[in-house]
């Protein structure tokens, strides 16, 4: 039995808290909670357009996000500022230990990127970041029209990587996103980079916990072994 790996991108390869830096000079002091209600609201906006079912791409959820987010704190950006924060967005920096690991498990494990992103974004921040040849393929939301953590996208994510009857184990820091993967019947290993984020008690469990990237290929190797 094969085990393939579906990372999730935002937040897991790429950090989307680093926009406070850039929108210091739109937002000031208020620039790290703008960045941190964005990336909410950006989440919040994709569930509720998936239950919904008015699909629109993942940018159209984070443009309307960054919107309510700087209305939120009495804020306004002229329509050029805010094509270039979106642009901005295409290029987030990529967390320390994001290449290094996936280079070190890169001919073990089929590897893909599994995303809410559309093809054409994860394909420039990936690149941005020199991940995307690390990954045997990119798996988009918007091939099913849906949104993590609907059971149809991780149906989709199996069917998509070739894992089938095999296992398929998503590595994702949303706590959301592995309590979806779990209940679709998939691993999950958790990143819990911040020991401070406490895992909501719905009786369903991660497969594993690391503290972040570097401890992964130790994880996998307890789960992909015999009995696990």
């Amino acid at each position: 039995m094969t085990l393939r790996l579906a990372f999730d991108v935002y937040g897991t390869l790429v950090d989307p808290l680093s926009m406070a830096d850039i929108l210091k000079q739109d937002a000031g002091d208020k620039a790290a909670a703008v960045a941190a209600l964005w990336r909410e609201k950006q989440v919040e906006f994709a569930f509720r357009k998936g239950l919904m079912r008015v699909y629109e791409d993942f940018g159209v959820c984070t443009r309307q996000a960054l919107r309510f987010a700087m209305a939120s704190y009495r804020l306004s950006l002229s329509g050029e500022r805010e094509d270039e924060l979106m642009a901005s967005y295409l290029s987030l920096p990529a967390f320390d230990d994001a290449l290094p690991t996936l280079k070190a498990l890169k001919g073990i494990y089929p590897m893909f990127a599994f995303s809410n992103g559309s093809y054409p974004a994860l394909e420039k921040v990936l690149g941005h970041n020199q991940l995307l040849p690390l990954f045997d393929g990119l798996v988009s939301v918007d091939d099913v029209k849906s949104f993590k953590p609907d059971p149809a996208v991780y149906a989709y994510a199996r069917r998509a990587t070739g894992a089938w009857d095999e296992p398929l184990c998503l590595v994702s820091s949303n706590a959301w996103d592995v309590i979806g993967a779990r209940a679709a019947g998939l691993l999950a290993v958790w990143v819990r980079r911040d020991t401070s984020r406490v895992f909501e008690d719905w009786g369903i469990q991660p497969s594993a916990v690391i503290g972040g990237l570097a401890e992964l290929p130790d994880a996998l190797q307890t789960l992909a072994s015999p009995g696990s």
